[in-house]
């Protein structure tokens, strides 16, 4: 159980878990452990070196076999990158020069010719008819012998893995981390939270779970154990319900709902009776979702448990047999009537709520005194809002002061995204600078003091993580609206998908837009190369895998933006296929390698989205010249089928330009409200000797045992609650 666990923790906190075994002279094999993990962009750090060091040599294999095998899987080694064309990036043809090569090589083909011959007689020649179109001409071997062993660089990206304490510590303390999270998790988060919680289901819990679905998947696990259910709406457990049938617990989707067994039909009729016994008025709560509480209602037949008659009530009520008004018509109903004010009271008993609507009251506010009385209710209840809430207003009212153009960008909680006109009103400038003032105090009231704070710049700009749904799971991923620094000569992007059932085709695309958001030039399977750089390569199929890649020098780079794109050509979408994933390398000018090289990778992330076009980031020139990447995690909707660059310029443009120009709130504003004794930007160099409070892309190695650690592995901890 601790190995199969042992992943979960490598790839969450980058620490393995205290190594065990006899004693012994395992010096050799842990400096061979290490020179392995270098070769894919990994080190351990000197106490960890240490601790093998005075393992036997048995003791050290088996722990470098374990951890090699999820380090190559993070950083995308686990796969062969294979390219269509053998000497890539040298020697990639010209495109229409390749196509008609293509051509040549299918009339030389008998098999093929007649076929060709007759396209050609219209005019029209389909590329993936032609039997050399599309599918690697060579081995993985033979590709590899066309390129030189890569040089090592300075910068080449190495991640520290630290010495962590026992396996069975390390998989408690993550479980509560995930568990107690006061932000939403990412879906692959939330699946490990899963599995964490039937191995923690016995040992201590965390204080408090404030994500509901957080709750629903620790619900799962105590259902099955028998333990005490925390429920205390009827969304809990119809959150439960979806868990327990393996669906969708953040109610996004509609769950099939399975056969439930009898002991769990009564644990969710007992949980809904017991809530609503508690609060009546929670029926209400069923409206939101009442298609839901009707298919659940057919699966736990409440009519054969007369004991628990408040959860009749719920099915009565998603059936309309009942009446229970819900909360927001009342709201509606005065906001309607023009009564602001009303609304406002109203809407204190519900502080969330209340936030959530402050753009709607404060355009619907006509007198000073109706504006008095929001911020004044704004005033008395911030203190029992969610502090990722408080934050998530204060970003919009922030946003909501510059002029952004006719233009309103959404996303939605899977990364779907899309751009409409903005018709609303303006805010009133005095009233949102008074709400700023207040969300702000409140903000740096829960902050704790963090001490001596040790700051590494380069995460200044990242995005607050507000929500896990932001940002995709991988290595070095950041969330949405994030912007790091970009150092090196070379940028290549890589995909990676491996079809299921059909024959599936992704294209990889890079758009370069100039600073209006013009097109200058794109890099496809219909334009292979241009002075900047090169295509890979179209693959139209991957049932053992397939991969593409696009390399670009960044000082010839004629424009202001670079913008990566997956498309889907044909076939299973990026949550159908067995396996997908997207990243980007920086290399050198003379650095040559492999065109897949994992020590330089700088981030890999996988591609899980509802759309057919997926937008990992995007990369800006500023005004100093240099390069920084600007993390998105979309999906565009894009056509059922053949959609390529040429065909979303426009849509990529406007939806780049929105994100862009929308201000996000960072770490370097959240560390501006912090109450710090003292405040050091690191240099990289050495680590003061004292506690301090660290916040950076990475842990440094020497901190004091006592030291806070944040990076983005558990960067949501610095949400207040």
């Amino acid at each position: 159980m601790v190995h199969r666990l042992e992943p979960l923790v490598i790839r969450h906190t980058r620490r393995i878990p205290r190594p065990t075994g006899p004693a012994g002279e395992g010096a050799v094999a842990a400096r061979q452990f290490d020179a392995a993990l270098m070769s894919v962009g990994f080190k351990l750090s000197a106490e960890l070196l240490e601790r093998l060091s005075g393992l036997s040599e048995g003791a050290v294999v088996d722990t470098a076999v374990r951890t090699l095998g999820t380090v190559r899987e993070m950083v995308g080694d686990h796969v062969r990158h294979n390219v269509y064309f053998v000497d890539f990036p040298a020697n990639v043809p010209d495109t229409m020069d390749f196509w008609m090569r293509c051509i040549a090589e299918a009339l030389a083909d008998d098999a093929a010719r007649g076929g060709v011959l007759e396209q050609l007689s219209t005019g029209v020649v389909d590329l993936l008819t032609l039997p050399s179109y599309g599918r690697y001409q060579h081995t993985y071997a033979e590709m590899l012998g066309h390129h030189e062993e890569l040089i090592a660089a300075a910068g080449d990206r190495m991640t520290v893995l630290h010495l962590g304490d026992d396996a069975d510590a390390e998989v408690g303390a993550l479980y509560l981390a995930l568990a107690g999270s006061s932000t939403p998790l990412g879906e692959d988060d939330l699946r490990d939270l899963g599995v964490l919680a039937e191995a923690c289901a016995d040992g201590p819990q965390p204080e408090a779970i404030p994500v509901r679905e957080n709750r629903a998947v620790v619900n799962r696990a105590r259902i099955r154990t028998g333990s005490g259910l925390l429920l205390d709406t009827v969304t809990d457990v119809l959150r439960l319900a979806c868990a327990v049938s393996d669906g969708d617990v953040t109610l996004a989707e509609a769950t099939r709902f399975r056969g439930l067994s009898r002991p769990v039909r009564r644990a969710l009729l007992a949980g809904l009776d017991s809530v609503v016994a508690a609060a009546p008025a929670k029926l209400a709560d069923v409206h939101a979702h009442r298609e839901d509480f009707k298919r659940l209602g057919e699966r736990l037949h409440p009519h054969e448990y007369p004991q628990w008659p408040h959860a009749a009530d719920v099915f009565a009520v998603a059936r309309g047999e009942k009446r229970a008004r819900s909360f927001d018509s009342q709201v509606e109903e005065l906001l309607g009537a023009g009564d602001v004010t009303g609304a406002v009271r109203l809407l204190k008993s519900a502080p969330g709520r209340l936030l959530r609507a402050l753009d709607r009251l404060l355009r619907g506010a006509l007198t000073a005194q109706e504006l008095d009385a929001l911020v004044a209710a704004v005033e008395e209840v911030a203190a029992r809002v969610a502090g990722r809430v408080l934050l998530s207003v204060r970003e919009h009212l922030h946003n909501r002061a510059r002029d952004n153009g006719p233009r309103r960008v959404f996303v939605n909680r899977r990364g779907s995204a899309w751009v409409t006109e903005d018709t609303r009103a303006p805010v009133p400038a005095a009233e949102r600078e008074r709400l700023i003032a207040v969300l702000d105090a409140e903000l740096r009231r829960r902050l704790p003091a963090p001490g001596h704070l040790l700051i590494d710049p380069d995460v200044l700009d990242v995005a607050l993580p507000l929500s896990g749904k932001a940002v995709s799971s991988g290595l070095g991923v950041l969330p949405r609206g994030s912007v790091s620094p970009v150092d090196g000569e070379l940028l290549r992007f890589f995909v990676y998908w491996k079809q299921k059932n059909r024959t599936t085709d992704y294209d990889l695309s890079a758009l370069v837009l100039d600073a209006e958001y013009d097109t200058v030039f794109w890099l496809s399977y219909t334009n292979l190369s241009e002075l900047e750089g090169e295509h890979s390569g179209d693959i139209t199929e991957a049932p053992n895998g397939a991969s593409e890649f696009i390399n670009l020098r960044l000082d010839a780079v004629r424009g202001t933006f670079i913008v990566p794109q997956v498309n889907l050509f044909s076939g299973e979408g990026f949550e159908e296929v067995e396996e997908s994933f997207f990243g980007f390398m920086l290399r050198e000018g003379e650095q040559r390698g492999r065109p897949f090289e994992p020590r330089t990778v700088r981030m890999k992330s996988e591609l899980r989205g509802p759309g057919r076009v997926a937008l990992p980031l995007a990369f800006q020139r500023g005004e100093d010249g240099r390069w920084r990447a600007k993390w998105l995690h979309l999906y565009l909707n894009g056509n059922p089928a053949a959609n390529r660059v040429e065909g979303n310029r426009v849509s990529v443009a406007t939806l780049l330009r929105g994100i862009v120009e929308r201000e996000q709130l960072t770490i370097r504003y959240l560390v501006g409200l912090m109450d710090a004794t003292t405040t050091t930007l690191w240099d990289g160099e050495k680590v003061p000797d004292g506690p301090v409070t660290f916040i950076g892309l990475q842990r440094p190695e020497g901190l004091h045992p006592d030291s806070r650690i944040v990076t983005p592995e558990n960067m949501r901890d610095l949400i207040p609650e």
